[in-house]
Formats: structure tokens, sequence, C-alpha cells
């Protein structure tokens, strides 16, 4: 399928081109239709923080990469959103905290995971975990297809990074002890408030700072590494966000924007 050109003077081409990436991701398999759907949903809390990483957003990050850091067995899920417009930075990242990329599905088909798996190698990745029916360990109280994951992987990790919605198993995986960092552009989200730690971003954008922080923290003591990540508060971290997306609300009705929005929707 031709892809929709996008001119760099329209306002929002970034927001376009990350459309386009996944309507991609969908032509060749990688994206679920219920995965455009639940972008829409993100590209709208984009909008309220706006479509920019906010300084609440680089704490959170800051604390993420000393949390992978200071992890024994780091694991990256992977979903097909995720792939699909991530899947370079993913393998960067990977290969940064030496952590096994798992590829984990709301609606698993094997077609699915075997086209995310080769998005992933394409990128570099020499190794993908959760394809082909590795996925045959169970996470408890998990009724839907992310229940199975690979014996190599989220089974045995201490740290789990989720980019992008997966509120049920984020809990359960927090229930078994251990650490979820969540990439959610939805601060109200059940991922957002069940992980250990919640960035409040684009995945486009939280990924390569994510990787670009790693690589500057990687030298420091793994106790005090422990220690910034053990600090971080994700109940404050959450208060924080949802507190810039009201002022910026606020400072968009002084302006006189609702009034705007309001008139072209009345139209």
């Amino acid at each position: 399928m031709k892809q929709t050109r996008i001119s760099p003077r329209h306002p929002r081409a970034e927001s376009l081109r990350i459309r386009e990436r996944l309507i991609e991701g969908y032509n060749t398999g990688v994206v679920a239709t219920a995965g455009l759907v639940a972008h829409g949903r993100g590209e709208a809390f984009d909008y309220l923080i706006g479509e920019k990483t906010t300084s609440n957003a680089l704490k959170s990050v800051k604390a993420a990469a000393a949390m992978l850091l200071a992890a024994k067995h780091p694991v990256i899920s992977v979903n097909g959103n995720a792939a699909a417009l991530a899947s370079e930075d993913i393998v960067k990242l990977a290969e940064e905290i030496n952590a096994k990329i798992e590829v984990n599905l709301f609606h698993r088909t094997i077609e699915r995971e075997v086209a995310i798996a080769k998005l992933l190698r394409d990128a570099g990745a020499k190794e993908v975990l959760g394809v082909g029916g590795a996925s045959s360990a169970k996470i408890p109280e998990i009724a839907s297809e992310r229940r199975g994951v690979d014996p190599k992987g989220i089974l045995i990790a201490d740290v789990v990074l989720v980019p992008l919605e997966d509120g049920d198993r984020t809990e359960a995986l927090v229930k078994m002890g251990k650490k979820v960092i969540a990439i959610d552009l939805n601060p109200l989200s059940r991922t957002a408030q069940f992980a250990t730690l919640t960035i409040v971003d684009n995945i486009v954008r939280a990924m390569p700072t994510l990787t670009k922080i790693v690589a500057k923290l990687r030298v420091a003591d793994k106790k005090k590494l422990g220690k910034l990540a053990a600090s971080f508060d994700n109940r404050e971290n959450l208060s924080e966000a949802i507190r810039m997306v009201n002022e910026r609300l606020a400072a968009l009705a002084k302006k006189g924007i609702y009034l705007t929005l309001l008139e072209e929707s009345e139209t």
C-alpha cells in the first residue's frame, strides 16, 4: 500500500508520520486492529502533555534507567505497536542493559509473533523470545493470551519493561514480585497505576531518551543505582503528571483556546 505523503510544513507532521508507521505495521501483520484504536487513545493524551517530553517524564526515565541497570534479569516485553514504532530503539536498549527481548501479545497468533520477531531481528536483535510456542509458562490470574510467557524471559525476570498498555499483566507481574516499568501516555490507565514506575511519555520519545540516559549511568555503582530506583515514588510521579496536564489545560483556557474548540465542535 502506498504511504500518504506528509508535508514537513504540516503542524502535526510527526504525529501523522507515527500513524503511517502503525498503518504499515498493520498491513504487514505486526499491529492488530485493536492496536490502531489503542494508539488513538494514547495520541489524545499526547495532546494533553503538549506532544513533548516533560520534566516529569525525564525524572521517571532517569529512575527507570537506574532500575534497569541495577536489574539481574531485565526483559523488554514487546507488543505489535511497540515493535512498529520503536523496534530499533528496543534493540539498542536491550544491548545497553543486556536484556532479553520477548514478544507478548493480547491478540496472539503465530503469524503476528513471527512478523514482530522478524521486525526486531531486522533491527538487529540476535534473539527474540516468546515466539512459536515458546511462551509455555503461565502467569497466574490472567485470562487473556498475555498469560503465556517464555521460561527464559519474563518468567525469571526481576525487572520487566512494558512499553504501552498492558494493565492486567502489569498487575499480575507486580504480584509475582517483579518490578514493572511502564511507558504509557495515560497516567490514569491501569498499566500506569499498577506499574512500579511509569514513564508518562510517547514511546517514540521515551525509548531513545531512556537509552541515552542508560549509557550515561552505566558507569555508576549498582548499589547507588538501586537506591536511586528505590527512592522513586510512582504515586507522586503520576500525581505530578496529572497536575501538569491540568496546568496546561488551565493555561490554554486563559488564552480562550477551549472556546475555539467548543465553537468548532458546534459547527
